[in-house]
């Protein structure tokens, strides 16, 4: 081989290999930063013309300006807001506490008199806490009968009406198992830390016992309210999907270890009657989704995750927010570099239309719409034009190049939402939907079994569906336990709908 060809080909191995070097960098300072850096989004500290929470006062200070002497700072006092209190404490039962004086302090230590009352002085509020207790309810039924019958030969006896049982030969009362729901699905408590609340209350209650008020009062009572929720959400013309992991033990076929899901659907942010439902799956094929939304006919606020495709009949708006994600990993650890430059300015394109969605928060669909089409569209217009400019000159595996090629790829899906006011520009809402859960497994960090995974979905879904509609989770869960069980929805499935939490019953009872 000449030598000019060997020098030329150890050329094009070097730049090979210094682009290899670099990309692998880049996964390096990317997986480090995903490891140790911070797990917020905000993207406040990566671009040099936002502020830092923590260094707005150096940002903003006058270099010249005099140093504030140690009794200014001293002197401040926190701005106090009249009827803040009041407004606070406005739904919690008052009881009125009168200090007075015994009958030997009643004497005027001046003459020796009686002293009387002439008045009473406010002096403060305090809020008190009363610990939780139990008690047990023991249900006896009065007999009746017919004296006039018996003598003329003729026994007629009745008996009276017993409240029905929320769980059958057992202990579990409607508040009982709404309580223990309460602290799992709400509060992130798990069962084995429940166990020790209730053995300091004075119940041995197993982990075991509480599963299985769980699992039955979620399939007996909970599951007949989700379904008739899921035919209400699929009436709807805006609706938000996500998923998640979970793992769960004992799935027949399949390992403990192998990975399940949680599937997240929620109604969008216009709608009078919102919906959050969970459904928990073994895989994250788009079968599941496209079952699930099975007769939905509109628009469908998704991530770039291809599965959704298999959902037929809707138009599907693509996240923002998974966008900018994409360049904030693109950033490279030192971000006043010159290799900052392009993911910062593909943050700051994301960032204009997110700060435009703000200003249109209030505005009519139609209105919002317009206003879409007249601000941000021609943003939108410039962004592609932008990517293609940087593309050729950046490595193909790289991290920008890979936010360069979701947003391509997604581009008609991302665009979407200009063709409706009712849209939204980012699937934020399901997300924080399914952020509950998340939180709880880190805690509980797996089910027990696929019924206990599919009682759970079925919990979340009443609690997220109660808190989107305003009302209590506790007391929504406990109306629903204590007065279901009395109605025979088998036969007459109309009387579900006094349960949905937009009935105005409901709402007057559990908020």
């Amino acid at each position: 081989m000449p030598p000019q060809e060997e020098i030329a080909q150890l050329k094009t191995q070097v730049k090979e290999l210094e682009l290899e070097n670099k990309t692998l960098k880049q996964s390096v300072e990317y997986l480090t930063k995903k490891l140790y850096g911070r797990s917020s989004e905000k993207t406040g500290v990566v671009l040099p013309e936002q502020l830092n929470l923590f260094n707005e006062a150096e940002v903003c200070a006058d270099p010249k300006a005099k140093e504030p002497e140690l009794r200014e700072v001293a002197a401040y006092r926190r701005k106090r807001h009249p009827g803040q209190k009041e407004e606070l404490l406005k739904d919690i039962a008052h009881e009125k506490r009168l200090s007075t004086l015994s009958e030997e302090e009643r004497r005027c230590k001046a003459c020796g008199n009686e002293l009387v009352p002439v008045g009473q002085e406010f002096v403060r509020t305090e809020v008190e806490f009363i610990p939780a207790k139990l008690r047990s309810i023991d249900f006896y039924r009065e007999t009746f009968e017919c004296r006039n019958c018996r003598k003329n030969g003729n026994s007629y006896m009745t008996k009276a009406a017993v409240p029905a049982s929320v769980l059958p030969h057992s202990i579990a009362s409607a508040s009982s198992v709404a309580w223990v729901m309460h602290q799992k699905y709400v509060n992130a408590m798990p069962l084995n830390r429940q166990e020790q609340e209730w053995r300091n209350t004075g119940l041995a209650l197993s982990r075991a016992t509480m599963s299985n008020w769980v699992i039955a009062a979620a399939r007996d009572w909970l599951t007949p309210v989700a379904d008739l929720l899921h035919k209400e959400m699929l009436k709807q013309n805006y609706l938000h999907a996500d998923e998640t992991t979970v793992q769960v033990l004992r799935e027949e076929g399949r390992k403990d270890t192998t990975v399940s899901y949680m599937w997240v659907y929620a109604t969008g942010k216009s709608s009078d009657k919102p919906v959050r439902l969970f459904e928990y799956q073994p895989g994250r094929s788009g079968d599941y989704p496209r079952e699930f939304l099975k007769g939905f006919r509109g628009y469908l606020h998704t991530d770039g995750y291809a599965g959704y495709e298999k959902v037929k009949g809707v138009q599907r708006c693509c996240c923002w927010s998974h966008v900018r994600r994409k360049f904030v990993d693109a950033l490279p650890k030192d971000v006043k570099s010159a290799e900052a430059t392009l993911p910062a300015e593909g943050i700051r394109r994301c960032n204009q239309l997110f700060n435009i969605e703000e200003t249109l928060d209030q505005l009519s669909p139609e209105k919002r719409k317009e206003e879409r089409l007249k601000q941000e569209k021609p943003a939108l217009d410039m962004f592609r034009p932008w990517m293609d400019s940087v593309s050729t000159g950046i490595p193909p595996k790289g991290k920008l190049a890979e936010a360069i090629r979701y947003t391509r790829n997604l581009w008609e899906g991302l665009t979407t939402y200009l063709e409706d006011g009712n849209c939204s520009i980012s699937n934020n809402l399901d997300e924080n939907c399914i952020r509950p859960f998340t939180v709880g497994r880190k805690n509980w960090l797996f089910c027990g079994s696929p019924k206990g995974a599919a009682s759970s979905a079925t919990v979340y879904s009443l609690t997220e569906t109660a808190k989107a509609n305003g009302l209590s989770p506790y007391k929504y869960l406990l109306n629903i336990l204590e007065n279901l069980p009395t109605e025979d929805f088998h036969r007459q499935p109309e009387c579900l709908e006094k349960y949905l939490p937009w009935n105005e019953d409901i709402r007057q009872l559990c908020t």
